[in-house]
């Protein structure tokens, strides 16, 4: 049976990030606003699949924007520092991990439709509540499915792979039966993945909270963690913007004293663009 003891040990046994990534996280060490752009485009310009991803990303339907971006000077312009932090960590994430979600019982695209669109729905919805906050947000709702992929990954070498499926399907919801089996969630994981290395402390620390609320965190990070639990409910591997589970995400936003209405029109919009994308009816 897998434990959370051997998850800890797999993520303690992942290889450092590449060198341009810890070049660039070098950039961030005094905080996203301080960033050298100039610096910042060149060393994403270094790596031509690095770039391919920025620009993939800026050129998404899903985020919204009406021309299309050619260079990575007018992404990093265009979405700002933070937001290209996150990019550039989910591509560096996904280098070392080598994504397979399959015992999640999804497909790799899924899995990775799920999380840009986590990160456009706090784009979209939060900006118009606190602009900051979304900016900082954004990123981190793209990575924070992170700890899935580890899972998955000792899920399939201890050869578990069939019956966890079945036991995910009859779950209602994914943290829920992660904490039952593994006594954590892919939440956590993503925040112990994060600390190893060495990335944004306040992104560890949000997730951190996700599940397993610490004592003495501020009033800003729980507010923060309560966002991305309303991403992470509207757009969850199991009905990713089904109107249930934006019906379910509205209802948590009006208790968080915001308007449900609000959310629940950008949602659906969201809805329909990616549906639109797909060719889904």
């Amino acid at each position: 049976m897998l434990t959370f003891a051997d998850i800890v040990k797999q993520v303690e046994s992942l290889p450092p990030l590449s060198q341009v990534m810890l070049q660039i996280e070098h950039l961030y060490n005094n905080g996203a606003e301080n960033v050298n752009v100039i610096k910042l485009i060149r060393l994403i310009e270094k790596d031509a699949t690095l770039t391919a991803n920025v620009l993939k990303f800026v050129n998404d339907p899903k985020y919204g924007f009406s021309k299309k971006i050619s260079s990575v000077s007018q992404a990093v312009t265009l979405l700002g520092t933070q937001i290209v932090y996150g990019i550039v960590t989910d591509y560096a994430l996904h280098k070392i991990l080598q994504a397979d979600v399959s015992a999640y019982g999804v497909t790799n695209i899924t899995f990775n439709d799920v999380c840009h669109l986590q990160s456009a729905l706090v784009m979209q919805w939060y900006s118009v509540i606190d602009l900051r906050d979304a900016q900082f947000l954004t990123p981190l709702a793209l990575i924070m499915e992170a700890g899935k992929i580890v899972i998955s990954k000792e899920v399939a070498r201890s050869n578990y792979t069939s019956a966890f499926r079945k036991a995910l399907a009859k779950s209602k919801k994914i943290e829920d039966f992660e904490l039952e089996m593994f006594d954590t969630t892919s939440y956590y994981v993503s925040a112990l993945l994060f600390e190893h290395w060495n990335l944004n402390t306040t992104f560890v620390e949000v997730l951190k909270n996700l599940d397993f609320e610490q004592k003495g965190v501020s009033k800003r990070i729980l507010a923060l963690r309560d966002v991305l639990h309303v991403a992470r409910t509207a757009v969850n591997l199991k009905e990713p913007l089904s109107y249930k589970s934006i019906s379910e995400a509205a209802e948590l936003v009006k208790q968080m004293g915001m308007s449900e209405e609000t959310f629940f029109h950008v949602a659906t919009r969201l809805k329909k663009t990616y549906e639109k994308s797909k060719g889904i009816a």
